[in-house]
């Protein structure tokens, strides 16, 4: 996560192993830094958390992450089966995830470059993929013998850990009891300050858990990574209480879960009740 952020990874020493090195060999992706790629990264924290606009919260297959869509009569058991989803989703990231985004922001306008530069920026996309594959699954078959099935295994289930580690991390900061869900007004703007917009719709967990701090590079810390991207994770504990003093001091939430398994709850929690609330447009209109 801290990748498209200049800032904090400059010294890599610091950061933990789901926070660093995941990010450099769980998927090639050099399209990352595209132009169209930052553009889509400076819309997102603009909408964060906004139905519609924010793609971390869209509902995808039989999961619900807002109570302003629509509910479907599985959604209600989705606290039971969401951990299984979230196991495969670095797997939709390596083979599908880039190569859908690339056609989205293509069409929609998002992605700034010419057809020759999509088309070097497509051939590269699946050459990454291609080299990733090999690496991963053909060295270890072809070099060392190891038998096919447990390297498929092994790779299967690094990335089904992979993923639900990382997608725990991020809902457990956005998609929790305590955050707030906005919807855009008629000119599809929110109507508020950015600030108190990331404060209202994050929330930090264990903050102070040392060793989740340093294993996740700081995302227990949200709400100082959505108000200073660019400054090293080593410094949100610090950040953190001059943050909270500023917000208790003008009456904006500062959120936060004081424990792991507490925000697990929360974020169970919410997903329940999105599920299992019907109508729940009209309720809270």
């Amino acid at each position: 996560h801290h990748v498209p952020h200049p800032g904090p990874v400059r010294a890599r020493r610091l950061q933990g192993p789901a926070a660093g090195g995941r990010g450099q060999l769980l998927y090639f992706r050099p399209h990352r830094h595209r132009p169209w790629h930052q553009r889509r990264r400076r819309q997102q924290g603009r909408r964060q958390g906004v139905c519609g606009m924010d793609d971390d919260i869209a509902d995808r297959l039989v999961l619900k992450f807002s109570p302003h869509t629509k509910v479907k009569w599985f959604h209600k058991f989705q606290p039971f089966y969401v951990f299984f989803f979230y196991g495969i989703i670095t797997g939709y990231w390596v083979f599908l995830k880039d190569l859908i985004q690339f056609y989205q922001f293509t069409k929609n306008g998002v992605n700034p470059q010419s057809k020759k530069q999509n088309i070097v920026s497509f051939v590269k996309i699946s050459l990454m993929k291609i080299i990733y594959l090999l690496v991963i699954l053909f060295v270890p078959v072809y070099f060392f013998s190891i038998p096919i099935w447990e390297v498929i295994v092994g790779f299967s289930l690094m990335h089904f850990i992979a993923g639900i580690t990382l997608s725990v991390i991020f809902q457990m900061a956005h998609t929790v009891d305590e955050t707030v869900h906005p919807l855009p007004n008629e000119l599809g703007n929110i109507e508020n300050d950015w600030a108190i917009h990331q404060m209202e719709t994050t929330v930090n967990f264990s903050p102070k858990n040392k060793l989740l701090s340093w294993y996740v590079g700081g995302l227990n810390f949200q709400v100082e990574h959505h108000l200073f991207p660019k400054i090293c994770h080593v410094h949100y504990p610090s950040l953190s209480k001059i943050v909270k003093q500023t917000a208790d001091e003008y009456g904006v939430p500062y959120l936060v879960n004081p424990t792991f398994f507490g925000a697990i709850k929360s974020h169970l929690r919410a997903l329940k009740r999105f599920g299992s609330v019907l109508k729940f447009n009209e309720v809270i209109a």
